[in-house]
């Protein structure tokens, strides 16, 4: 457990650890912005609730699902701890200079907007995930599969909320600018970048980080504006 223990020790070590988390992230969300976009399909959330609890009943899936939360967490404690060792190693602190213009400012506020990112997923997942697991939730019977939990209620009921809507909205502007930078930094940290495909991924990455926070906020804002139950 040495290569473990040095790995978390160094700074060097806990920057490729909160790269290589940060990619289980970004496929977290790439899975999850996936199963969202069924809550588009006009079937009264029949495709939504089906897949909810294909992901929940089928036991690799679940494995799978709960090596990525703990990815996610793991990703948060050490950037945290990052940034402490960061604070520690300079404790005068440095005479504050004006921004490099090349530097963006994400990359400057990464702390702060991975600080608000977390207390959403916090709330996102208290909202769902804690629902879905251990609350009320109605069940529903599409015949085929007998009894299975009606989650598109839970969400319709949630985005019929004005103020949780926009919430969801912004903290999805707050994503977007965290991944921004973080997307090719991850790649950059791993040793990925060469000069022939850098270009790739940075366009990759610019537009992976504007298009799936809007598909993230599209949906809160249909359900509002188009499936609200209290319409």
């Amino acid at each position: 457990m040495s290569w473990l223990t040095q790995t978390f020790s160094s700074s060097i070590g806990r920057k490729f650890l909160t790269a290589l988390t940060g990619f289980f992230l970004i496929i977290f969300l790439i899975g999850h912005v996936t199963g969202n976009l069924l809550l588009f399909k006009p079937d009264e959330g029949r495709a939504f609730n089906e897949y909810t609890a294909f992901m929940t009943g089928n036991l690799g899936i679940m494995i799978v699902r709960y090596l990525l939360y703990a990815a996610i967490l793991a990703h948060v404690i050490i950037t945290l701890l990052l940034a402490y060792h960061n604070r520690k190693a300079r404790p005068v602190g440095y005479k504050k200079a004006a921004p490099s213009p090349h530097v963006s400012w994400s990359s400057r506020n990464m702390g702060i907007l991975g600080t608000l990112v977390l207390i959403f997923i916090v709330i996102h997942m208290s909202n769902f995930w804690y629902s879905l697991k251990w609350g009320m939730v109605p069940t529903i019977n599409y015949q085929e599969g007998g009894d299975i939990k009606n989650l598109y209620v839970v969400v319709l009921d949630s985005f019929s909320n004005l103020w949780y809507t926009a919430l969801y909205v912004v903290m999805m502007v707050f994503l977007s600018l965290h991944l921004m930078h973080g997307f090719q930094s991850a790649f950059q940290t791993l040793g990925w970048r060469h000069k022939k495909y850098w270009p790739i991924i940075r366009n990759v990455g610019f537009w992976f980080s504007i298009l799936v926070p809007i598909i993230f906020a599209a949906m809160p804002l249909y359900i509002y504006f188009f499936r609200n139950i209290n319409h």
